[in-house]
């Protein structure tokens, strides 16, 4: 068992370990126990980002066995450029929302955390998969524990936005699983993702694949127009399934244009990015206004994602290195910042169980502490210079300046509207005076909340100074991806 089967396994073996244990184990011993799983689970992923190969676009860390003989599906892992970087995240994320359901989560706990090792591992899965039934599998399968995370321990409409958010992403997959088929047949009976990026398509059988996978990928990202599932579901799932959702979830997506969209369809893709990119701008600017007059602060946070996640589309179908690249690195950074403006939010709910901002005021005056935390969280989502958010955005930025000017000009403005939106409730929800009884006696963050908060504070403060190492990761790929698309686009 190679380095990536344990990132997928061992998280699964640890989430099945405490599915065992009975909803009448200790809730103190079950949380020990997922917190060693997820920390084992990030353990094994470092040696993936410390023996990785910077110099080549080859996927690395490879393993293979025969799965299901009949019809040639392997269980086939790597990693390039593109995905590494994501598996980390994925398990680093997975120890954060651990210690952050320490004490909100009292009630089944076991299965709490337990779904969230499992997702971790499935999603770990996807990224590194390289044959298409497993990475479809792996795909489907991470509906499964958010879909329990957020029917079992989400708000009061749990159940409607469960139902929403699995019927959304269930129902674009089918026309992928079509797309793959077809690919299978096409290839002489191969899954081999790879394999799939060499086949000599025509331009209708380009543009109908090209659309069965946006079908897919778009909801999961998601793209406007069918990103509304994502606020009603953001709303009432709890704290860990929103940062999961927001820091890991929505990256399947937009991994998935990368792996498929753009190699396997090139010239579909150049022939609809005009399409991709108008949707895109729209997401960046449209939903931006839209996050303006929210009252929820888990809402506007996650018309934010959406925006945000508008940066990343937008990169992808520029078709140069910066807007590429650029989308990459706002991927990660959207997992450090987004995640933990969920957990902020979480941390007030606790308190006041009240995410509404008109509830909240002068938080400042009584939780110092963790007001300087929300504040640099904020401010990276603003794409302040030396945080996270600024890197990848001003990536695209350049990008789409290349690209076309005004395409550049109308996604800068979605700093002014980010800045606007975000600094709009940081002023309302902490600023000025006390404005209620339940804000005076507020009691600032303890140690375990001030762990979770300065370890994400640590990393986005490190890659908004020091984006290179990576950046220089995704080099490579990015350029070989490039270079294969504009041959491609040539022939």
């Amino acid at each position: 068992m190679g380095l990536l089967s344990l990132s997928i396994w061992v998280p699964i073996a640890f989430g099945a370990l405490l599915l065992a244990m009975g909803r009448e184990g200790q809730a103190n011993a079950v949380r020990w126990l997922a917190l060693i799983g997820a920390l084992v689970g990030l353990a094994v992923t470092i040696p993936v980002v410390t023996g990785f190969d910077t110099t080549t676009a080859a996927m690395q860390f490879g393993e293979k066995a025969l799965w299901i003989e009949r019809f040639n599906i392997h269980y086939h892992l790597g990693v390039d450029g593109i995905s590494m970087w994501f598996v980390p995240l994925t398990a680093f994320i997975t120890v954060i929302v651990v210690i952050a359901s320490w004490q909100n989560i009292t009630e089944r706990v076991n299965q709490y955390m337990a779904a969230f090792l499992i997702l971790s591992g499935l999603m770990i899965g996807v990224f590194s998969a390289l044959d298409g039934m497993l990475f479809y599998v792996f795909f489907e399968a991470t509906l499964i524990p958010m879909y329990l995370i957020i029917g079992i321990w989400g708000g009061p409409n749990k159940i409607y936005a469960a139902f929403k958010f699995f019927l959304y992403t269930l129902m674009g997959s089918l026309l992928t699983l079509v797309a793959l088929i077809y690919l299978y047949t096409q290839s002489g009976g191969s899954f081999e993702i790879l394999d799939w990026h060499k086949l000599p398509l025509s331009s209708t059988a380009q543009t109908l694949i090209f659309f069965a996978f946006f079908a897919a990928f778009a909801v999961k990202v998601p793209m406007f127009p069918v990103h509304t599932w994502l606020p009603d579901v953001h709303v009432e799932a709890p704290t860990g399934g929103s940062a999961v959702l927001a820091a890991i979830m929505l990256k399947l997506g937009a991994y998935g244009f990368l792996r498929f969209s753009l190699p396997i369809a090139p010239d579909a893709s150049h022939q609809w990015s005009g399409l991709m990119i108008t949707l895109s701008l729209i997401a960046v600017i449209y939903v931006g206004v839209v996050a303006l007059v929210q009252r929820d602060m888990k809402k506007l946070v996650a018309y934010s994602s959406v925006a945000h996640m508008g940066f990343v589309t937008l990169g992808f179908f520029m078709f140069n290195s910066l807007g590429i690249a650029g989308g990459l690195v706002q991927m990660i950074a959207h997992g450090f910042v987004s995640g933990a403006m969920f957990l902020c939010i979480g941390v007030l709910y606790d308190r006041v169980h009240s995410r509404e901002i008109a509830a909240y005021g002068g938080v400042v005056n009584t939780m110092p502490k963790f007001a300087a935390f929300a504040l640099l969280f904020a401010m990276a989502n603003c794409g302040l210079p030396a945080t996270a958010g600024f890197v990848g955005e001003w990536m695209v930025i350049l990008g789409a300046v290349q690209y076309n000017f005004w395409i550049g000009l109308g996604s800068a403005t979605a700093l002014i509207f980010g800045a606007a939106y975000t600094l709009w409730m940081y002023k309302r929800v902490y600023l000025g005076p006390v404005a209620n009884d339940h804000v005076k006696e507020l009691k600032d963050i303890n140690c375990r909340e001030f762990l979770v908060l300065g370890v994400l504070a640590v990393a986005v403060l490190v890659m908004g100074l020091y984006p290179k190492p990576f950046t220089d990761v995704m080099d490579v790929s990015v350029a070989e991806l490039i270079k294969h698309v504009a041959i491609s686009k040539l022939n």
